[in-house]
C-alpha cells in the first residue's frame, strides 16, 4: 500500500508565499499531498490547494494582492474585540475557495484556531470551511474573533505554529513540515508603536515555539525552513524572494520526500 504524504503548512503572514513556491516545486516533481493541515496563512494556502486551486493560480493572485482587497480599513469600537472587520477577507477567500465544506475538498484538510473562551487549540476538519480558515488566520486585536459553534476563535499560530500532529491525525504516513517563520531574527529598528507590538509578539512566539519546534521535529519526517532573510510577515505584500525560497526548498528536497515515501516500515 502506498504511503500517504501529509503537509503541515505553518503560520507566517506574508512569508507564507513560500508555501506556494514549495507546492509549485512539488507539482513539477510529480509529488501530490494526500492530506494537508494548516495554521494561519498556512491554512489559507492549504485550503485553496485542497479545493483544487493550482500553485500557479495562487501565485498569480498573490502577485496582484493589495491591502484594499482583504482589509476593511474602517476602525471598529473597542468593544467589538478587533480594529478591523473580516467580511471583506471572507468574500475574497470565497471567490477562490470553491468548496463550501471540508467534505467537498479534493484533498483531506484541517486547520487550527484558538478558542479564546477556553484558551485551547481547536482543530477544524468538518462542516463549513471558510469561517474555519478565516478563524485560523484572525490576528488577535487586529481582526475581531470569529464566532462559531459557541466558540470565539483567533489565529491558530497563537498556540500551534506548524500543525504536525494534526496532519498525522488525517492519516499521513510521511509528514513534511514547512515553518516559514523559522527562528527569531535580530532587528536594528523599531520605528513606531505598531512595530513594537509586532516585535513583542515575535519574541513571545519564538520563546513559546522553541519547545513546540523540538517536539514537532521529532514527529515530522522532514522539517523544512525556507531561508527568506528579513522579510516581514506583517504586510499585505507579495515577496518574489519568498516564493523563490519555497520553490528552491521543494526542488532540493523532492528526492528526500520520494525516498521517505518508498521506505519500508
Amino acid at each position: 500500500m502506498r504511503k500517504k504524504l501529509g503537509l503541515a503548512l505553518g503560520a507566517g503572514g506574508a512569508r507564507g508565499v513560500a508555501h506556494v513556491g514549495f507546492l509549485k516545486a512539488m507539482e513539477e516533481e510529480g509529488l501530490r499531498p494526500d492530506c494537508i493541515a494548516g495554521s494561519s496563512m498556512g491554512s489559507v494556502i492549504g485550503a485553496c490547494y485542497a479545493s483544487g486551486m493550482s500553485a500557479d493560480a495562487m501565485h498569480a493572485v498573490l502577485k496582484e494582492l493589495r491591502t484594499r482587497d482583504v482589509l476593511d480599513i474602517g476602525a471598529l469600537p473597542v468593544r467589538r474585540l478587533g480594529l478591523l472587520k473580516w467580511e471583506k477577507a471572507y468574500k475574497f477567500l470565497g471567490s477562490y475557495i470553491t468548496a463550501q465544506t471540508f467534505e467537498e475538498l479534493r484533498i483531506p484538510f484541517c486547520c487550527v484556531a484558538v478558542d479564546i473562551k477556553s484558551g485551547r487549540l481547536h482543530t477544524f476538519s468538518s462542516g463549513e470551511l471558510l469561517s474555519a480558515v478565516l478563524a485560523s488566520g484572525t490576528i488577535p486585536a487586529v481582526f475581531r474573533p470569529v464566532e462559531r459553534e459557541g466558540g470565539l476563535y483567533v489565529d491558530g499560530g497563537v498556540l500551534c505554529r506548524v500543525p504536525v500532529q494534526q496532519v498525522k491525525a488525517l492519516g499521513a504516513d510521511v509528514v513534511v513540515a514547512i515553518d516559514v517563520l523559522g527562528g527569531l531574527r535580530e532587528t536594528e529598528k523599531v520605528p513606531h508603536v505598531f512595530s513594537l507590538i509586532a516585535r513583542v509578539y515575535d519574541i513571545m512566539d519564538d520563546a513559546r515555539t522553541q519547545a513546540e519546534r523540538r517536539r514537532c521535529r521529532r514527529m515530522a519526517d522532514l522539517w523544512l525552513e525556507p531561508q527568506m532573510g528579513e522579510l516581514s510577515q506583517y504586510k499585505v505584500k507579495y515577496y518574489a524572494e519568498g516564493y523563490e525560497a519555497g520553490y528552491r526548498l521543494g526542488k532540493e528536497n523532492a528526492d528526500t520526500m520520494r525516498k521517505l515515501l518508498e521506505q519500508d516500515g
